[in-house]
């Protein structure tokens, strides 16, 4: 029997991830996470991990709850979420809205990956640091 999207628990996560973001509910992403976590948002080197190795851990992944996802007022939609064994592939797009009329839009993929308990044991979200930062700058912020 194939699950649907709706029951799957990596799409689950995936969801609940997003809607606590946009909430700015740290306690309730956080818990979200497996106590030895890994997150890497953007994958690969940028301003919120300049080294581009992730961070690991909910005690990181809660540092960068508050360099990145406090600061935002997030809207994130999801035009599909792929179910596959213990993961969910999104794709994503999240508007930031800075006040002033001014917005950024990012297109993005997330990989969530949980555990047999439904946490979330890896997040690794593919986006463009060059695309927000032109964004940024095109408003002045950068």
């Amino acid at each position: 029997m194939t699950e649907t999207t709706s029951t799957h628990p990596a799409v689950q996560a995936s969801e609940n991830s997003a809607r606590f973001a946009m909430a700015k509910d740290k306690d309730a992403w956080l818990g979200l996470f497996a106590d030895d976590a890994f997150l890497a948002d953007p994958v690969g080197p940028s301003p919120f991990d300049p080294k581009g190795v992730g961070r690991r851990g909910r005690a990181e992944i809660a540092k960068f709850w508050d360099t990145a996802i406090a600061r935002a007022n997030l809207r994130i939609t999801a035009s599909q979420r792929i179910p596959c064994g213990n993961c969910c592939a999104a794709v994503l797009v999240a508007e930031n809205d800075l006040g002033g009329g001014r917005t950024t839009r990012i297109d993005m993929v997330g990989i969530y990956e949980v555990g047999d308990d439904g946490k979330l044991v890896s997040v690794k979200v593919y986006w463009s640091w060059d695309q927000l930062a032109a964004q940024m700058r095109a408003h002045g912020l950068m």
